[in-house]
């Protein structure tokens, strides 16, 4: 074998070596796109809007609304440099005037495994009103205020 055969080979042994390394830099970084960059919003209904917006403004326990009680979460995960991921706002129309809105959120617990929550809730257009339908909602939603006084402990609980 002469030297230019040897210098032929080394030289299409590099562009293969080159063009893998370019393919997997593509492939890494449509990885990464697809894991962490938020996705496109769908096109809603001014309605399943409407809807949204009621229960992202609606009020939360230690907030002044649901979208910035998950948001503060979010941001607390990330500044403890645990992994936090908060999907997609999520619209259906159940019937009528009720619309049920998910999102699922995905912690990173402190010894590292995963666990993912996902938040319902259902609002109601006529009434302009907002329930929790699953129990991590249930968490984040305040209680409406008794109407019934029968229905309240006749004492307040002891601490």
């Amino acid at each position: 074998m002469t030297g230019s055969e040897t210098s032929v080979r080394s030289f299409g042994t590099r562009r293969v070596i080159h063009y893998a390394v370019v393919a997997l830099l593509l492939l890494g970084g449509l990885y990464y796109a697809w894991t962490t960059l938020p996705s496109t919003t769908p096109s809603r209904t001014p309605r399943e809007a409407e809807a949204l917006a009621l229960v992202q403004h609606h009020p939360a326990i230690g907030f002044p609304s649901i979208l910035d009680a998950m948001t503060e979460h979010v941001r607390t995960m990330k500044t403890r440099g645990q992994g936090v991921r908060l999907g997609e706002w999520r619209v259906k129309q159940v019937e009528g005037q009720i619309y049920e809105i998910r999102v699922q959120l995905r912690d990173q617990s402190v010894r590292g495994p995963w666990f993912e929550r996902e938040f319902i809730w259902h609002a109601h257009l006529d009434l302009k009103k907002v329930n929790a339908a699953s129990l991590p909602a249930d968490g984040v939603t305040p209680k409406p205020p008794d109407s019934d006084p029968q229905s309240s402990p006749p004492f307040p609980p002891s601490s």
